[in-house]
């Protein structure tokens, strides 16, 4: 069976397609993240995934939950996913439409772990060097783990950068076994 990252990816480009063509990113962001909150509950998708309960009764359950959150094209939408048995893959959907509305806005998320809080001097001398490296704007999450001794680790997309002390320690650990 194919992975869902594969079986969504039509559906979210169509659906950023749609949001584009229409200037409407924000809003289908936030309906599609409805939609995958949703469809990331167990009970819901215990409901979708009996073969008792009709396709309508499906997409009812989506609409009654996300409400006026819910455009009539994002109603559409569910009932090609209902159709297609594909009502499971909504989480996936919304995640790479989000990459795509990134990229589109030039945007990027920067998740920074340290040991301790960031001070907003700190935070926001890391937001203009991480700008500057990745040339879109950043908004910066900070997350602390005190493990880390000392130092960062950077995630922003597929950049990870490990200035981490414990990073460093297990670095030098490497090289001199080898």
């Amino acid at each position: 069976m194919a992975e869902k990252s594969t079986i969504a990816r039509p559906y979210a480009q169509a659906a950023f397609d749609l949001a584009k063509q229409q200037g409407k990113l924000k809003e289908w962001s936030e309906m599609l993240q409805w939609l995958a909150a949703v469809a990331a509950d167990d009970a819901a998708m215990d409901l979708v995934g009996s073969p008792e309960v009709s396709k309508d009764a499906k997409v009812k359950l989506f609409v009654d939950i996300c409400g006026d959150k819910l455009t009539a094209d994002g109603s559409n939408l569910l009932k090609v996913l209902a159709d297609n048995k594909r009502l499971d893959v909504l989480p996936e959907i919304a995640e790479q439409f989000e990459e795509q509305r990134a990229e589109a806005e030039k945007t990027v998320e920067a998740e920074v772990t340290t040991p301790y809080p960031l001070s907003d001097d700190q935070q926001q001398a890391m937001i203009a060097a991480l700008k500057n490296r990745l040339g879109r704007e950043v908004t910066l999450v900070n997350k602390t783990d005190e493990s880390l001794i000392g130092g960062a680790i950077i995630r922003a997309g597929d950049l990870v950068i490990d200035a981490s002390v414990t990073g460093q320690l297990e670095r030098l650990t490497n090289t001199l076994t080898h």
